[in-house]
């Protein structure tokens, strides 16, 4: 089998894993249910996560958190802070439709049921949401916030965005993210 080859079977495992921690929580990640949906053979597991489940989880949730990383770096770029958190928004209303409401945030369904069914997890977690606020508080920086303003706002966009999200798979509606970025629009046009 090619580098090439075994990339994909393992990208394949991770997408999977990512789809069913969103849709199931972290119990419903299983190697059985990651198979099945990601049609790898059964060797591929513990060839590409010698940890075996645990380690596909993980870096599941991994490569979900660098995803958001990416898009607020991005954002970063451009310099305009009101756009980072459109995006946000834009691409969880995009999720939640094309999932039909069934598919939420893997990180949050990670942090909300893990810490013992997977060891690492919480730390895993933790360091994703740091990493998420760092990236969003030095973009409010960057666009005129002072340092602690920016590191709250940061805080409060990362906690209305995720709980929005769990708000709409809950009402099967879109209307909690709007909600969340009609108010976070004032917020972010005061730098004071």
């Amino acid at each position: 089998m090619s580098e090439k080859d075994r990339r994909t079977t393992k990208q394949r495992m991770l997408d999977s894993a990512v789809l069913l921690l969103r849709e199931r929580g972290a119990a419903g990640v299983t190697v059985d249910a990651v198979l099945a949906h990601s049609g790898a053979p059964r060797g591929s597991v513990y060839h590409h996560f010698p940890g075996g489940r645990n380690e596909m989880v993980l870096g599941a949730v991994r490569q979900a958190g660098d995803y958001i990383i990416a898009m607020v770096s991005e954002s970063a770029a451009s310099g305009d802070v009101q756009q980072m958190v459109e995006r946000l928004v834009t691409f969880w209303k995009r999720a939640l439709t094309k999932t039909d409401y069934r598919a939420g945030c893997p990180v949050a369904a990670m942090a909300q049921d893990s810490r013992d069914l997977v060891p690492g997890a919480a730390d895993v977690v933790r360091e994703i949401f740091a990493q998420w606020r760092a990236g969003l508080a030095e973009v409010l920086s960057a666009g005129g916030f002072a340092e602690q303003r920016a590191q709250r706002l940061a805080t409060l966009v990362v906690s209305a965005v995720e709980g929005a999200v769990i708000l709409c798979r809950a009402q099967r509606d879109l209307g909690p993210l709007d909600d969340v970025l009609a108010e976070m629009t004032p917020l972010l046009q005061r730098r004071d």
